[in-house]
C-alpha cells in the first residue's frame, strides 16, 4: 500500500488541480479580486507545501505574479488534469471490463465497452492492453508531474524581491516603534521604582540621621534607636535597588550564564519542568536577557493559569537563531488579551526583531515558541 501512496497523492492533487483550473476559467474576474486573490493563492501554496512535505509561510502575492501563475494554472491544470483523468479512466477500464465479462457472459452478439468487444477472458485480457500501458505510464509519471507543478506554484506565488524588501522595511519600522515604546515604558518603570521605593527609603534614612545628629549630646538612647532604624531602612533600600537592577539585566545571567539561569528558573517554577538545552553559541547580552524573561514569564503563567501538572523547556541555537520552546499539559485557551502576559512576551521579542508563536487550543496543550536572532 505504501508503494501506491505517492501515485495516489499525486492523482488526487492533479485531479483537484484540474477542477480548480476549470473553476479559474469560469471565475477569472472574481479570483482577481484582492481578497479572493490572496486566499486563492495561499490555498494553492499550502496544498503544494503539503504535497511536498514542506512548511509554507503566508506571503503577499503581487498582482502580476498572480496573473502569471493563474494563466499557468489554467493551461497546465487542464492539460495535466485531462491526462490524469485519462489514466484513471484506463485504470477503471482494467477493472470494469473483466467484471463485465464475468457478470454478463456473451451469447450470440458480443458486447462492447468503449467500442472494445467483450466475448471472453482472452479478449478481456488483450482488449485493454493500451489502457494497461497508459495506466502504468501514469503511475510512473503522475508523481513527478504533481511534484514539479507544486514546486512551480510555490516559486511563482512567492513574494517578489521588492515585496519582500517592503515587508521587511515595514517589519523593521514596526519593531523599531515597539522597541522605542518598550524602552520608554522600561525607563518609566525604573524611574517609578526608584522614586517610590529606593528614593523614599533614602529620604527616611536621611531624616533619621538628622534626628540622631540633633540628639547626639542630649539623648543617646534616641541616637542609638535612630541609627538602628537607619541601618534597617538602608538594607531595605539596597534590596529594592537590586530588584530594580535585576529588571534591567538579571545578575544570575552574569553569574551562571543563560544555561544555568534557565535551569534555576525552571527549578523554581512550582511544577516539574523537563529541560533540554542544546548547544548555545555566543549570544548577545540583550538576547540572553529577553530569553530569560520570556522563560520566566511563561513558566509563571503556567503555574498561575494553566492548571498544568508538568511543563517542558527546550532551548537551542541553530544558524544564528536562538529558539525557546515552552510547553505544558494544561487546559490551554491562552489569549493575549486575557492578562496572561503573552503580549509582553511578544513585545520583548519583537523589539529585537524576534518572533513569538503561541499554539493553545482549548483543552491544551499549550506551546510557546520564541525565535530570537543572535548573529
Amino acid at each position: 500500500m505504501r508503494a501506491w501512496a505517492p501515485s495516489l497523492r499525486a492523482t488526487v492533487y492533479l485531479l483537484r488541480m484540474f477542477g480548480t483550473a476549470i473553476m479559474s476559467v469560469l471565475s477569472f474576474l472574481l479570483l482577481c479580486h484582492p481578497s479572493m486573490r490572496q486566499s486563492w493563492a495561499e490555498w494553492h501554496r499550502q496544498r503544494a507545501g503539503h504535497l511536498l512535505g514542506l512548511p509554507v509561510r503566508a506571503e503577499t502575492v503581487d498582482l502580476p505574479r498572480y496573473l502569471y501563475w493563474l494563466a499557468l494554472h489554467i493551461v497546465l491544470g487542464i492539460a495535466c488534469g485531462f491526462a490524469t483523468v485519462l489514466c484513471v479512466g484506463n485504470a477503471l477500464l482494467l477493472v470494469v471490463t473483466p467484471l463485465l465479462s464475468w457478470a454478463f457472459p456473451a451469447r450470440g452478439h458480443p458486447k462492447t465497452l468503449l467500442d472494445v468487444p467483450v466475448v471472453g477472458w482472452q479478449e478481456v485480457v488483450a482488449a485493454p492492453s493500451v489502457g494497461t500501458v497508459l495506466f502504468a505510464v501514469g503511475c510512473l509519471a503522475l508523481p513527478p508531474l504533481a511534484t514539479g507543478y507544486a514546486r512551480l506554484s510555490i516559486a511563482v506565488l512567492a513574494s517578489s524581491r521588492t515585496r519582500v524588501l517592503a515587508d521587511r522595511v515595514a517589519t523593521l519600522t514596526r519593531t523599531r516603534i515597539d522597541a522605542l515604546e518598550a524602552h520608554g515604558a522600561e525607563l518609566r518603570r525604573i524611574e517609578r521604582d526608584l522614586h517610590d521605593g529606593t528614593q523614599a527609603r533614602l529620604v527616611a534614612v536621611a531624616m533619621r540621621l538628622a534626628v540622631a545628629r540633633r540628639c547626639l549630646g542630649s539623648d543617646p538612647a534616641t541616637v542609638a534607636r535612630m541609627l538602628h532604624e537607619a541601618t534597617d531602612v538602608t538594607e531595605e533600600a539596597m534590596v529594592e535597588l537590586r530588584e530594580v537592577l535585576r529588571g534591567i539585566y538579571p545578575p544570575i545571567l552574569a553569574d551562571r550564564g543563560l544555561r544555568g539561569a534557565l535551569r534555576t528558573v525552571a527549578a523554581r517554577g512550582g511544577i516539574p519542568v523537563s529541560i533540554d538545552i542544546g548547544e548555545l553559541h555566543r549570544i548577545p547580552a540583550a538576547i540572553e536577557a529577553v530569553a530569560y524573561f520570556v522563560v520566566t514569564e511563561a513558566l509563571t503563567n503556567i503555574a498561575k493559569h494553566s492548571q498544568a501538572t508538568e511543563a517542558g523547556l527546550r532551548v537551542w541555537c541553530v544558524e544564528d537563531v536562538l529558539t525557546v520552546v515552552v510547553t505544558d499539559n494544561g487546559v490551554g485557551g491562552a489569549r493575549e488579551n486575557g492578562g496572561s502576559g503573552l503580549a509582553g512576551l511578544r513585545g520583548r521579542a519583537r523589539a529585537l526583531d524576534g518572533r513569538v508563536t503561541v499554539v493553545s487550543p482549548v483543552g491544551g496543550p499549550t506551546t510557546i515558541t520564541v525565535e530570537l536572532p543572535c548573529g
